[in-house]
């Protein structure tokens, strides 16, 4: 070996300092990535650790010292040693899968239909009946301004006035969720009828579609909104479509500002939109097909996205993709024209790296999501986020808020780099322990709300 090493010298002293300029290499390009992404954290650290790391290669190179050839076949072994540490596919089996909720959720209960409870009515005086132990937490809320309120702490003109906008657009759009079928149907290809859908989807924007069957747990049991509240939920539909939308990364770092809420209900329209095409379609061949859209769901869309492929439930209560983490929003369309479901997928990699993570529960403003481990609720396994404190906050905020969003590791941008990152978080156990440290040196472990948009901030 050693006489390997001495007639090799050059050979091997050539490798290290190729190795070093390789490692800084990669340093400055992700430095190069980080400032077009408007990182400036990320910026300093890793132009910093780019110059930095080539300087003790090149002075070994150039040094002249007894055992100089061991030193560095040391460090070139170790180089690779931590190489294969990384990436080792090593990937620990959950202990416990999913599990089938028990019970329907009711609609009823969710903070957005509370929200539309107006003290001395019948419906506000019969749900603190059946709820008392909700009407003191609730009275936190509507002691704030509210969401879009001019009063409330986030507030800023246009950013509202085109959220409200959305909302305004969205409301207009709900009459349209279900509709007659053609009386003439269309004989069609379960595998190219899913095919064309989720093609077409695509290319109308969406980000990811996925096709389950539609399951018990997946509907509420009540309608909590509006002129429907109370009413029975009776979906006898065979399939789900999922459909995904992403929402602007840019926009989303701002929060909990303003521009989150707007870019909050654009996507709500949009992947809106995308549903009610394609239940218009349906039903246009000849089946029946309901949209599920903004403020006018049967379904639990996150549990049909999860149940379609399209991702996990993660420690914020959000649906995490596998590209984009929680950065996006979704829409459902339910419907009994023959489909090729997709395979369910389980993404063990994002429970884990939600466990260890946590930045979400540091950087929430209300402290509404928990620091614990997954607790078995309604028969599953799952974080609970304290929804009755956040919603508070949104009242308070004026905003969505989306803090948990923008921090979340899963949520940089969709570029090579960060896809690079995600491959090695879903694939080895020891990376994303690794991911996680790198995460919080370059972006920080609380990292601070961007500045708005120049557009936006006039």
């Amino acid at each position: 070996m050693l006489n390997f090493l001495i007639n090799n010298q050059n050979y091997i002293e050539f490798i290290f300092l190729i190795a070093g300029a390789l490692i800084s290499g990669i340093l400055f390009y992700v430095s190069i990535i980080s400032i077009l992404e408007k990182e400036i954290r990320a910026f300093r650290v890793s132009f910093i650790l780019s110059l930095i790391t080539i300087i003790p290669f090149l002075v070994i190179y150039l040094s002249d010292f007894p055992f100089k050839i061991g030193v560095i076949s040391v460090i070139i072994s170790l180089i690779f040693i931590t190489i294969i540490i990384l990436f080792f596919p090593y990937q620990p089996k959950l202990k416990e899968g999913f599990q089938v909720p028990r019970d329907k959720h009711d609609e009823r209960d969710i903070m957005f239909s509370r929200n539309e409870l107006k003290p001395e009515t019948e419906k506000y005086d019969s749900y603190y009946l059946n709820n008392p132990q909700k009407k003191e937490l609730d009275d936190k809320f509507r002691e704030k301004p509210g969401l879009l309120s001019s009063d409330s702490s986030m507030y800023h003109p246009y950013s509202y006035a085109s959220a409200h906008a959305n909302l305004e657009v969205i409301e207009a759009l709900k009459p349209a969720v279900n509709g007659s079928v053609s009386e003439n149907k269309t004989e069609v290809d379960p595998f190219k009828i899913s095919s064309y859908v989720k093609t077409w989807c695509k290319k109308l924007g969406a980000h990811s579609v996925g096709i389950t069957e539609l399951k018990d747990y997946h509907l509420y049991s009540h309608k909590g909104r509006r002129e429907l509240y109370g009413k029975v939920i009776e979906n006898k539909h065979k399939y789900a479509i999922a459909i995904t939308i992403e929402m602007n990364n840019e926009m989303i770092q701002t929060a909990p500002k303003g521009p989150v809420v707007m870019e909050s209900t654009q996507q709500y329209l949009n992947s809106g939109t995308i549903a009610l095409q394609i239940a218009y379609f349906i039903r246009g061949l000849g089946y029946e097909a309901r949209a599920h859209i903004d403020g006018n769901y049967e379904v639990i869309c996150p549990l049909i996205a999860r149940d379609a492929g399209l991702g996990e439930i993660g420690r914020m209560g959000l649906l995490m993709t596998p590209e984009l983490g929680p950065r996006v929003r979704i829409a459902a369309v339910t419907t009994n024209i023959p489909l090729k479901m997709d395979m369910f997928k389980e993404y063990s990699s994002s429970i884990d790296f939600c466990t260890i993570c946590k930045k979400c529960a540091d950087v929430c403003p209300s402290r509404s999501i928990p620091f614990e481990k997954r607790e078995e609720i309604n028969g599953v396994l799952r974080w609970q986020i304290n929804s009755e404190s956040c919603f508070t906050y949104w009242c308070t905020s004026g905003t969505d808020c989306g803090k948990c969003m923008a921090v979340c590791p899963y949520s940089h941008p969709d570029n090579f780099m960060h896809n690079f990152i995600r491959w090695g978080i879903k694939n080895s156990y020891i990376f994303r322990r690794f991911a996680l440290y790198m995460d919080d040196l370059f972006y920080g472990r609380r990292p601070k709300s961007r500045n708005l948009p120049n557009w936006i901030d006039l």
